[in-house]
């Protein structure tokens, strides 16, 4: 009876020992697993992740997608004097003539002015979406696309998800406000939080005349100069997703809406007047803003881009300019 009880004492304290032990290795082989897992080879030779870690990597590159590097702001300089003298028999409120490829103003009218830019401010919307999105996600149109004023594509099924793209093309080509309000709730969540990014944008690019109170530049809130548009014309034109739809006269989607195509034509003066080389850019109108415009045309491997604020014939105005620094090299 005594040595069976000995016994026992010595299988209770073996019982003890290796109880004690497995609490220290535990975590060690917890460690080794976690090791073999991220870093091992499957017996297949393949890389053995497990699915927590294949989710951690894919809203990494996610973020990756999202988080561009800081754009240079590109230069605008005003320093020189004006490369020819030209005056209006009616002139616009705001004008200036610059050089897209190095920045240059050839002449200027009022380029500090602050007013009321109407639909330019889609220059801004189109940016800033092109930076956060690719051409074939997919955007829900919702009910709030559809309570816009103004222009619009007009034909946005609700509920339905559609190309970004295409509405990137009723955003620049036809000036659509139901567009606008589209990208702007895809791209920020809510119309709201997408304003205020454009205001955040403009105060990190340098855009001091700036205010911004739509995606779409309807409400008069909408204000800018001269000099701060000529900036986001450069960044437009340096943008490809952009400058292949402003070069467009018209242009047609499949859409899912009846008759399954999407018609498109764009209201850009210049380019529906065919004058030689105009490859864009942006119109805007609204009572308080008036006729406003950003024209783009390219000569000679020299590219020029006109803005207009509060003009009464931006065709007439827009020409003439453009002819004046195409004909002072």
């Amino acid at each position: 009876m005594g040595s069976l009880l000995h016994g026992g004492r010595k299988r209770r304290r073996a019982s003890k020992w290796f109880a004690a032990l497995a609490i220290v290795l535990a975590p060690l082989a917890v460690a080794a697993v976690a090791f073999v897992a991220l870093h091992g080879r499957s017996a297949r030779g393949g890389p053995s992740v497990p699915v927590a870690t294949h989710a951690v990597h894919h809203h990494a590159r996610v973020a990756r997608r999202h988080r561009r590097r800081p754009r240079p702001i590109p230069a605008v300089r005003l320093s020189g004097v004006d490369a020819f003298h030209f005056r209006f028999g009616k002139p616009p409120r705001a004008a200036l003539l610059m050089d897209v490829g190095n920045g240059d103003v050839l002449w200027r009218l009022h380029p500090f002015d602050t007013m009321p830019i109407a639909s330019l401010t889609k220059i801004m919307t189109a940016l800033l979406v092109t930076q956060r999105t690719r051409p074939d996600d997919r955007v829900r149109i919702s009910r709030a696309a559809l309570h816009y004023r103004g222009s619009g594509v007009g034909v946005l099924p609700v509920g339905k998800r559609v190309r970004l793209e295409t509405l990137m093309n009723g955003l620049l080509l036809v000036s659509g406000n139901d567009a606008a309000i589209a990208l702007a709730v895809h791209v920020a969540g809510s119309h709201r939080r997408f304003v205020h990014l454009m205001n955040r944008r403009a105060r990190q690019w340098g855009l001091r005349c700036t205010h911004f109170a739509s995606s779409d530049g309807l409400e008069p809130g909408n204000r800018s100069c001269a000099r701060d548009l000529a900036v986001l014309t450069r960044m437009a034109m340096a943008t490809h997703r952009i400058t292949r739809i402003v070069r467009r006269s018209q242009v047609s989607f499949r859409f899912p809406i009846k008759g399954k195509r999407l018609f498109l034509a764009g209201h850009n003066p210049l380019i529906r007047a065919d004058y030689r080389g105009a490859i864009g850019l942006k119109t805007g109108f609204t009572d308080e803003a008036g006729r406003c415009f950003v024209g783009v045309a390219r000569r000679h491997g020299r590219t020029l881009a006109v803005v207009l604020l509060n003009s009464r014939n931006p065709l007439k105005h827009a020409a003439k300019l453009l002819n004046m620094g195409f004909a002072h090299p």
